[in-house]
């Protein structure tokens, strides 16, 4: 099992229009057959409130790639991401590894 992990900082005042977009992009992972996303957003620690934490799990790394691919070839979510930008400060991907 892999997980993924995206970092996001999000412009403050933004929280609303992310809402919008995430439905968006919601919509595009279900053609492609995306696991299932949590989200969290920072209440304490070393993060801002403005930091928004999305993850997921993955079989295997081959079921990672094999839907990564054609997802960033949709031109729907090409359309997507210009408009992110307006949203989002930064995203920082990472992907972990269960240990035994």
């Amino acid at each position: 099992m892999f997980l993924e992990r995206m970092i996001q900082h999000v412009r403050p005042g933004k929280w609303a229009e992310l809402e919008v977009i995430d439905k968006k992009y919601d919509a595009i992972e279900a053609r492609y057959g995306f696991p299932p996303k949590k989200r969290y957003q920072a209440l304490f620690g070393g993060q801002t409130g403005n930091v928004l934490i999305v993850e997921r799990e993955w079989e295997s790394l081959a079921k990672l790639e094999a839907t990564y691919l054609p997802y960033l070839s949709d031109p729907e979510l090409q359309k997507l991401q210009v408009e992110i930008i307006q949203i989002l400060e930064s995203n920082q991907s990472e992907i972990y590894t269960a240990l035994p």
